[in-house]
């Protein structure tokens, strides 16, 4: 929240000679917590501001090996097309903005290296700005820089949270229209707030569409901290009625394990909800009963921040996960295979003629493989989260079981509707790595 309003601050004062780039990172989407991930946004939007830069990016393009953008060695290409463009701007200023680095969990010492080269360099004229939790500090002490504690800073923060407070509360018809009540439901939260912008956010995510007596009762219930809201949440979710908890618990299950954020299209199957979900409205009624773990953004299922997340696996992990993680894990990869088998075919979208380019190809309405894109390129992820000890595992893996039935039946099903969604690639690389574990698998039992 803070570096956002930063970055909009930075764009109504950057002149024409300078230069804005940012990226946040989110540790809960594959595709937003890697250094190569913040590289290639980064480059995006300088190169959107200096077209003519990209000669940077094509000079090394058709220099090396074009898998190098792709494979483990992306970032070391793209590092080089980065600095390449950064000492091509004759600007006077280039800021560069990278929000929550902590959730960077891919190549983030080599992003850090990076941050502090292009720092240190005397004729740098790129200003870094990034934000992290206090884990990563010590790796940045040798950039040219200054470092902001918040906790230091507490008064400031504090002062920004009370201004935060006013302009929530000015958007609650029913607190605006009663000033006692404004100024109650504004002396609360400042006494709880403790210095925490998420939990100011959360509250008043319940506080919106309550009357006057609810509110007062929910900013005195309200514990001060964040896992006790969590906490809180949970407890509410585990007193709901009928079959409401469960639905829950496997609608959490399936966001938290997902190794990113799924299409509400791709839940029923991969929580085994398929009856219970078919409008995009059942999704909606499930997640506002799971409280405030979950948003939905244009169909997509998103964790509301963070530290949700790192609740349900580190404090919630018996309750969401019963019979434990691996066995969650087996779940959405047998929950998986089940849909791939039971849906894919050939020739699935009735073309009748092999040579159609998938470019030329306008995806029906009722598209067949949106619900299956998860599963499609995630199924062997889950599988190797498994433990390759349990008997589980073995009947998977072994002769006959159903990782071998599925290939035998359907591999070339499976490679049609990946490249329907060109993710031809990632299914490549999900049989190497398929390949890898069986192999390991297998000599760990002899």
């Amino acid at each position: 929240m803070l570096l956002i309003s930063i970055i909009e601050e930075l764009k109504e004062l950057t002149s024409a000679s300078e230069s804005l780039a940012f990226f946040l990172c989110q540790g809960t989407d594959n595709r937003l917590r890697s250094a190569t991930a913040v590289l290639r946004g980064l480059i995006y939007l300088l190169l959107i501001q200096h077209t003519s830069l990209i000669r940077c990016l094509h000079a090394k393009y058709h220099q090396v090996d074009k898998l190098q953008f792709d494979d483990n060695n992306a970032f070391h290409a793209l590092s080089e097309v980065f600095e390449n463009i950064l000492n091509s701007i004759t600007e006077k200023r280039t800021y560069l903005v990278v929000d929550a680095l902590d959730e960077c969990e891919e190549g983030l010492p080599l992003l850090l290296d990076l941050i502090t080269r292009t720092t240190s360099a005397p004729s740098s004229r790129a200003k870094w700005i990034v934000s992290s939790r206090p884990t990563i500090k010590a790796p940045l002490t040798n950039a040219a820089g200054v470092c902001l504690s918040l906790e230091v800073n507490a008064k400031l923060v504090s002062e920004a949270i009370n201004v935060y407070i006013d302009y929530k509360v000015s958007q609650i018809e029913v607190a605006e229209a009663d000033q006692a009540l404004g100024s109650k439901v504004r002396e609360r939260l400042r006494e709880k707030a403790d210095g925490t912008f998420l939990w100011v956010a959360l509250v008043f995510k319940q506080l919106y569409g309550r009357g006057k007596r609810d509110m007062i009762k929910i900013l005195e219930d309200v514990p001060g901290d964040l896992t006790s809201l969590y906490d809180k949440t949970m407890s509410q979710i585990s007193g709901l009625k009928h079959s409401d908890p469960e639905l829950c618990r496997l609608v959490l299950s399936a966001t938290t394990l997902a190794d990113r954020p799924l299409h509400w299209l791709e839940l029923p199957t991969l929580a085994g909800l398929q009856d219970e979900i078919t409008h995009l409205a059942d999704i909606e009624r499930i997640i506002n009963l799971c409280g405030l773990f979950l948003i939905v953004r244009e169909g997509y299922i998103y964790f509301i921040h963070q530290s949700a997340k790192d609740y349900l696996i580190k404090a919630a992990c018996t309750k969401i996960f019963p019979n434990g993680e691996g066995h969650a894990h087996s779940e959405i990869f047998s929950r998986s295979l089940q849909v791939l088998s039971r849906t894919l075919q050939r020739d699935i979208y009735g073309l009748r003629y092999p040579g159609y380019l998938v470019n030329d190809f306008k995806t029906p309405d009722k598209d067949l493989l949106a619900p299956l894109q998860y599963s499609c390129t995630h199924w062997v992820h889950h599988l190797t989260k498994v433990d390759i000890k349990s008997p589980q595992y073995q009947i998977n893996i072994g002769e006959g079981g159903t990782v071998h039935l599925f290939l035998q039946s359907s591999l070339l099903h499976w490679l049609e509707a990946l490249g329907w969604m060109k993710k031809a690639s990632e299914g490549i690389h999900a049989l190497m790595t398929l390949e890898k574990h069986i192999l390991v698998s297998f000599f760990t039992r002899y």
